[in-house]
């Protein structure tokens, strides 16, 4: 059972989305951060990597609200489309969904694929700067668990103990994710900077 951590510090974090703010959320239980979510509509590039729209996104933000500001990017890589979603994974998902990438991997044996997570942060005082955070796993044949969001359910980590993210509780998935990689990486250059 996680420790009770006086909050310090209340972040910003530029998105809509309310299964990344839970993820996020209970990931920082062990840190001195609190995290607000701020839904913004703003102009959506599409960029060759998740670590470009995530350094667009919240250059957007930051000029917005003129505070000290995070978002997040992410993107399912997969080996044998050339990385295909990749950057363009919500659109994907919103348009073809689950159904239709395994379509486009029916019959094919290699199934390699990666998670990437990009965090990137912005303040009026301090340039852009950007986390990088991965996990390697393969595509399956058919979706397989109830949790998690976007295509957890047919990704499945190779330190994921054969299960997919949607099997996992997300203390589970918060141990092993994309997410929690650079959320990891974020929140302790930030802890050195900000404390």
């Amino acid at each position: 059972m996680s420790k009770t951590v006086k909050k310090t510090h209340l972040l910003l974090f530029a998105t809509g989305n309310i299964h990344k703010i839970k993820e996020v959320q209970h990931f920082l239980r062990d840190y001195p951060i609190e995290i607000k979510g701020v839904a913004l509509k703003g102009k959506e590039i599409q960029g060759e990597t998740v670590e470009e729209i995530a350094e667009f996104s919240v250059l957007q933000a930051s000029k917005k609200i003129g505070k000290p500001i995070f978002t997040e990017d992410t993107g399912l890589f997969i080996k044998l489309l050339g990385g295909f979603p990749g950057p363009f994974s919500s659109y994907v998902y919103k348009t073809i969904g689950i159904t239709g990438v395994l379509k486009l991997l029916e019959s094919v044996k290699d199934r390699s694929a990666e998670f990437r997570s990009a965090i990137a942060f912005c303040a009026p005082d301090i340039d852009t700067v950007c986390f990088l955070g991965t996990s390697s796993g393969k595509i399956l044949i058919k979706e397989q668990g109830i949790h998690g969001f976007g295509f957890d359910p047919i990704f499945e980590p190779d330190d994921g103990k054969n299960k997919t993210f949607a099997e996992m509780e997300i203390e589970e998935k918060n141990r092993i994710s994309h997410r929690t990689r650079s959320m990891r990486k974020f929140v302790t250059w930030y802890l050195k900077h900000y404390n």
